[in-house]
């Protein structure tokens, strides 16, 4: 058993700090099976909001949180000690914690490459239905949306459905939602955390390129995909130009931009919320949930659940 073993990291979050350090966190880790050869915490200040000035985007405001890395010898495989740590994948192994389970190998990469889905993942909420308030539509519109998230529909059948009750809307409504749109707390801080290490971020998005230039441009974003909507005499027609881009074409671009910027399939960090998701998450080293559905939750390597988007770089020690 002993040639078995493997040297593993652990990283659990958790909102605020709380007053035990930790005490329930290091026995339940023990208990499990796992001896903890180094442990560290600390704790992450909240974030203030952060107003667009027309340089920079909208960001929303997070809590305080506390990080803790422990360096684990573990018998069995990674996999075994994720679920051993958390056996439901939909419910926390231990209350208040988000127990993660990391490769060692990624925290000390050359380079690593950031992926990220847009709509409620990089930013807050979902753009199309942001369209659709506009269009007056907002209640049909999202409730396909949530079918498709859940993977109760076909990603790109709903999109095309959801897409066709814009018909008719003048081109500028575009326009005005990029300029309403707001980062989930804590992008900027991501972002920037790969960028001073000199690791390409990417954007792959369901939702509408057009809206997204705006936010790519101020983020520096080095890669990003979505769709393109057809318009004819300054407004939308209700249909969608080029192809779709669902669970594959995510899971192509993940390959495609690892390879031009050099970087190993397994020091790609994926990052999304909805099912649409899930063949991104996959193809990369670590495919984190953020804040996500159930369908990608069940598949994902590791989870954040509370609104801190710059808690994935605590993950790969950055």
């Amino acid at each position: 058993m002993g040639n078995m073993s493997k040297n593993l990291r652990i990283v659990a979050l958790r909102v605020g700090a709380p007053a035990d350090r930790h005490r329930d966190l290091y026995r339940y880790v023990e208990d499990a099976g796992a001896q903890i050869l180094n442990g560290i915490d600390y704790s992450v200040p909240a974030l203030p909001e952060v107003r667009a000035d027309g340089r920079r985007a909208a960001q929303r405001g997070g809590p305080q949180y506390s990080v803790v890395t422990l360096d684990v010898r573990w018998p069995h495989d990674l996999a075994e000690l994720r679920g051993t740590l958390r056996p439901d994948p939909l419910s926390r192994g231990l209350e208040g914690y988000d127990l993660n389970v990391v490769d060692p190998a990624i925290l000390t990469a050359d380079r690593r490459m950031l992926v990220m889905d847009a709509d409620s993942t990089l930013l807050d909420g979902e753009v199309i239905d942001e369209l659709a308030a506009v269009a007056g539509v907002r209640h049909e519109v999202a409730q396909v949306t949530e079918q498709a998230m859940r993977g109760d529909m076909d990603f790109s059948e709903s999109f095309r459905r959801r897409v066709a009750t814009l018909s008719g809307q003048h081109q500028a409504v575009m326009h005005r939602v990029s300029r309403s749109l707001v980062l989930n707390p804590g992008a900027l801080q991501l972002v920037n955390a790969f960028h001073v290490s000199d690791n390409p971020v990417c954007v792959v998005s369901g939702g509408f390129i057009t809206i997204l230039k705006p936010v790519i441009r101020q983020l520096d974003i080095e890669c990003a995909r979505a769709n393109d909507v057809t318009i004819k005499d300054d407004r939308l027609t209700g249909e969608v130009r080029g192809t779709i881009v669902d669970g594959q074409v995510k899971q192509d671009s993940v390959k495609e931009w690892a390879k031009k910027f050099g970087v190993k399939p397994s020091n790609v960090v994926a990052v999304g919320d909805g099912a649409n998701d899930a063949m991104m998450l996959d193809r990369a080293g670590l495919g984190v949930a953020y804040n996500a559905k159930p369908v990608l939750r069940q598949v994902a390597d590791a989870q954040i659940n509370f609104p801190r988007l710059d808690a994935v770089r605590h993950l790969i020690g950055m």
